[in-house]
């Protein structure tokens, strides 16, 4: 069933039709645009789960080019945590991997149109740029420093972007800052000056940067989606003015 709901939310995207849906927006675009890189025109009804497909395109959307990379990438991301900063053992390291890539429920979720291996890759992201910045912490505001500590913002806004769930991975991370600026208050040698860098430094790139990504999906959301569909009705007179095709479409709707 669940293929039929975000399959059909990806024929939306390549048609430009608004729709409703209780999840954020990254997932359901991500799969709209491998829909419509490898040739998917929008057209299949996704009227009930097991419709057969017949001449539609519908291979990038299920996994060629997105689920497929995304999982692959996500035992990739599992071995890197494991091998270079955890246990910092390769028999260990292999054996995570290993169990990932034959987990029967890996296996299913890649085969299909969900959002699960895209925001299993954006919380497996967020988990290891938190810990190769925690490895950092002995060159404060170096390049590299500043690298992992911004691509655990965007990860965040990633997971978030795909399902609320990503939440999670946001406790996780604040969590793991706040016992780190607890340690940095507790060093003595450093000045009030030098951590109250390192607290802007994190409000700005665990929190403002992700603000700013989750905001822009939605920008993009609305860009995209502006002909009238079946989500109108949850939405103002004024919004559907907006929207080509809708009965009120270019009327002047009062404030």
């Amino acid at each position: 069933w669940d293929e039929t709901h975000f399959g059909k939310m990806g024929s939306y995207y390549i048609n430009r039709t608004f729709f409703f849906d209780v999840h954020p927006p990254l997932g359901k675009m991500l799969i709209g645009l491998a829909g419509y890189l490898s040739g998917y025109d929008g057209t299949f009804a996704f009227q009930k789960p097991g419709d057969r497909y017949e001449q539609h395109n519908y291979m990038g959307m299920r996994g060629v080019r997105l689920y497929w990379l995304a999982s692959s990438l996500l035992a990739l991301l599992c071995f890197s945590v494991e091998m270079l900063e955890l246990s910092k053992s390769l028999p260990a390291a292999l054996l995570t991997a290993f169990i990932l890539i034959f987990d029967t429920g890996c296996i299913t979720l890649s085969q299909y149109i969900l959002l699960d291996p895209i925001l299993m890759f954006f919380l497996m992201g967020a988990v290891l740029s938190m810990v190769k910045f925690n490895s950092c912490s002995d060159r404060p505001f170096s390049v590299s420093w500043w690298f992992w500590l911004s691509l655990t913002g965007a990860n965040l806004a990633g997971a978030m972007g795909v399902k609320f769930v990503g939440l999670f991975v946001v406790l996780l991370v604040g969590l793991n800052t706040i016992f780190d600026l607890w340690d940095l208050l507790g060093n003595l040698s450093l000045s009030l000056v030098t951590f109250g860098k390192h607290l802007l430094a994190r409000v700005l790139c665990l929190i403002m940067l992700p603000l700013a990504l989750y905001v822009a999906m939605f920008a993009v959301h609305f860009t995209v989606l502006n002909k009238s569909g079946p989500g109108d009705g949850f939405f103002s007179s004024a919004f559907q003015s907006q929207l080509i095709g809708n009965n009120l479409h270019n009327v002047s709707v009062p404030e």
